[in-house]
């Protein structure tokens, strides 16, 4: 299937500076995969980083560093990793179309495919390592055939593999197309677009570290078929970076263990233990839980303050009594400690989660539709405490979104926005630019929905789902695509299959596990992963699984695939509840749409010169009109009458004039010759003063006036395309038709 080649070499560089010649060494390594090769090179670029490679595959070519700071940054207790992906218009040779010509805000699909990098990496750094570490992955060459996203990651682990930062990897990613029934790695754009699965898996030698899939409804089967495929191709890779780094000789940093007091430990055990336990006594309410935390942590500080007072702890008041804050630190940290030890022992043994429920058991669900008149559609999704309002906006083709980034896709005709302000957890946070968490979740739902939306033939609406969280506790990406799903259905969106998501949960200590349906915060929090699954009855629109642990084998993911799906049918059916089907009628708010198809070289005709004609239809009717390449003009309004009278002037404007045929039309003006009627829009002829009427006219102005609607008979139509007019030999009958028209 595939083959590897090391290649190590010596370039010389010549300085135009100094003349003089110095030697660069340089490593390459090559990993062939089903016929496609990508190249990894180290030694040339960017060599003060703690490591630095080029990735390449076809024409694309990214820089991937990794840099650590010197010192561990103090009093914090996250590891402080950063990940950017770099987008460089120069890359597929375009200038910025901002103002001041350069890049600027990083777009959506930068700040995931960030996030791509990030996630499978952060586990694998030592527990208490807590200097800055930024991987960057900058777009040098893009071709628009193989998607850079991948390479990222690979790049990533490369770069923290040949550094000097203690990085517990190496990892594989691989993209994972089903083309006509066969899986293909890393697949191009092209092919992308015909797939019905887009999965992109990241792990180590023999785990899943990491999941993200968009698929057109594919059962759990060929889900797990394509993992399984997918773990073949990271095989591979890990094997060559393990070459690659050891050849590379570089030595890690060495971490020192985490150092545990046995005496704090002892002293949080007996104080806040009973408090934890009470925390998770069929405890459904997150404030009451956050009420007995407060109180577990407040018990042990205590404690320790007491056993500072107390002489026979003279070494204890020795070690800590200058350094309180610290200490308040370790305790409150330690309390987390034995939470997330009380809470996985008791699911492990017991069989029951910290809110009373079973391991494969679903909190209260409520559904609700159509609560906001003035929006076009609205759906609010409840399960537990957390709680999600959806709502969802039909425009134009006009309001579709216009992307301006190095990635092939131009135009986002359904748009979900996912909102988490403070309130939803009780908490003070200023509002402002999305951060890539909601910008991840919100494109999480948008690709769950994607696969069962009509196609733009026949529902030429841009969509708009605005998620706002109301409440959190668990998995509101997942409220998020129920709600969304809610509000289309109420929104009169013809959707092809309503779609539900559950997030999973895992708890693992050694050859134990549970796997948790619908997990709360707490459980996410102190568990080992998340994993969401979105689909409707017949499969799986979206996947994604984050680990928290050093990876899950394929046989976890099958149980856990399953579980969902059992679960994913029971919130599908609470749904169906409240809106059993689509609305057969949109918003009376909502804009009604109207499309007709022209010859393309009549667009010129209805924008007419300097957009006078299409302003003019616009202003007189109200009417919304886009035109687009292929001739389909669409025209909307919230009132069906002024539609159809857009569309009647638009359809005017392109009707070709035919001779002998009878037109009602307005008289513009006269003159001494005859009279100028306006027949089609901007289309005009002349009555002569002889065709007004069946006997000789002494003046214009005694049969018609300006304003006049009367009914004529095109005579011919000259080399000049001048058009003239009778109102001569017209039957009763043929007048009451045009004039009616």
């Amino acid at each position: 299937m595939s083959s590897v080649k090391n290649i190590e070499k010596k370039e010389e560089n010549e300085s135009t500076q100094t003349n003089t010649k110095q030697n660069i060494e340089t490593k390459k390594t090559i990993i062939n995969i089903a016929g496609k090769e990508t190249i990894i090179e180290t030694g040339k670029l960017a060599r003060q980083a703690n490591g630095s490679i080029t990735i390449k595959c076809g024409e694309t070519v990214l820089l991937v560093t990794a840099v650590k700071s010197e010192e561990p940054r103090k009093d914090i207790d996250f590891f402080p990793l950063l990940c950017d992906f770099e987008e460089r218009f120069t890359a597929v040779g375009r200038i910025p179309g901002s103002f001041n010509r350069r890049e600027n805000k990083p777009p959506d699909k930068s700040t995931l495919t960030a996030r791509l990098m990030d996630r499978p990496i952060r586990p694998l750094f030592p527990e208490n390592y807590y200097n800055d570490v930024q991987v960057v992955a900058t777009a040098l060459s893009i071709d628009s055939i193989n998607p850079p996203d991948v390479l990222a990651m690979l790049g990533a682990s490369f770069a923290l593999s040949i550094s000097n930062i203690p990085f517990n990897g190496p990892i594989g990613a691989v993209r994972v197309g089903f083309v006509h029934n066969k899986f293909i790695a890393n697949p191009t754009f092209e092919e992308i677009e015909k797939s019905d699965l887009d999965l992109i898996v990241s792990g180590t030698i023999d785990s899943i570290l990491m999941v993200e899939a968009g698929a057109n409804l594919v059962t759990e089967e060929v889900m797990l078929n394509a993992l399984a495929f997918a773990q073949t191709v990271i095989k591979q890779q890990v094997e060559e970076q393990i070459k690659f780094a050891s050849s590379y000789g570089v030595k890690k940093v060495e971490v020192e263990p985490l150092k545990i007091d046995k005496h704090l430990v002892d002293l949080v055990e007996k104080s806040a233990k009973e408090s934890l336990l009470k925390s998770m006594d069929n405890v459904k309410d997150k404030n009451i839980h956050k009420m007995f935390l407060k109180e577990a942590k407040g018990k042990a500080v205590k404690a320790f303050v007491d056993q500072l007072e107390n002489k026979n702890f003279k070494e204890l008041k020795e070690k800590y009594e200058r350094k309180p804050e610290e200490v308040e630190k370790i305790i409150q940290n330690q309390v987390k400690v034995l939470e997330e030890k009380l809470m996985r022992k008791k699911i492990l043994e017991e069989g029951i989660r910290a809110d009373g429920r079973k391991c494969n058991e679903i909190r209260p669900i409520t559904c609700e539709v159509g609560l906001l008149e003035r929006v076009h559609g609205t759906g609010l999704f409840t399960r537990g405490t957390t709680q999600v309002l959806s709502s969802c906006t039909l425009g134009t083709s006009g309001d579709a979104q216009k992307l301006d980034s190095i990635d092939p896709q131009t135009e986002r005709r359904y748009i979900h926005h996912y909102n988490f302000p403070g309130y939803s957890v009780g908490e003070v946070k200023p509002n402002r630019t999305p951060a890539r968490r909601e910008i991840g979740h919100g494109a999480l739902a948008e690709r769950a929905l994607s696969p069962v939306l009509p196609d733009k033939e026949h529902f030429p609406y841009t969509i708009r789902v605005v998620s706002e969280v109301l409440e959190s506790n668990g998995s509101t990406s997942m409220a998020s695509t129920c709600g969304s799903t809610l509000c289309l259905m109420d929104a009169g969106v013809p959707i092809k299959a309503p779609i539900a998501g559950i997030a999973m949960g895992l708890i693992k200590e050694g050859g134990k596990f549970a796997i948790l349906t619908d997990i709360q915060g707490l459980e996410d929090f102190l568990g080992d992963m998340d994993f969401k699954v979105t689909g409707s009855k017949k499969g799986i629109s979206a996947l994604q699984m984050d680990m928290k642990i050093d990876g899950i084998t394929l046989e976890i993911m099958k149980i856990a695939l399953e579980q969902a799906k059992i679960g994913r049918l029971f919130i599908l059916e609470k749904m169906l509840e409240a809106i059993p089907k689509p609305r057969t009628e949109l918003s009376k708010w909502a804009p009604r749409i109207l499309t007709m198809k022209v010859d393309m070289s009549d667009i010129g005709t209805i924008i007419g010169p300097g957009g006078k004609m299409i302003r003019r239809i616009t202003e007189e009717t109200g009417a919304k009109i886009d035109i687009e390449e292929d001739g389909t003009v669409l025209i909307a309004s919230p009132d069906n009458d002024k539609a159809f009278k857009a569309k009647k002037w638009v359809q005017g404007l392109v009707e070709k004039v035919q001779p002998g045929a009878v037109y009602s039309g307005k008289v513009l003006r006269t003159a001494s010759i005859g009279a100028f009627v306006e027949i089609l829009p901007g289309k005009e002829g002349m009555v002569h003063i002889s065709q007004l009427q069946d006997k000789r006219t002494e003046r214009v102005e005694d049969v018609v006036k300006v304003g006049d609607i009367v009914a004529v008979r095109v005579r011919e139509i000259d080399e000049k395309n001048r058009i003239s007019l009778t109102m001569r030999g017209i039957t009763e009958e043929e007048k009451k038709k045009a004039l009616e028209e």
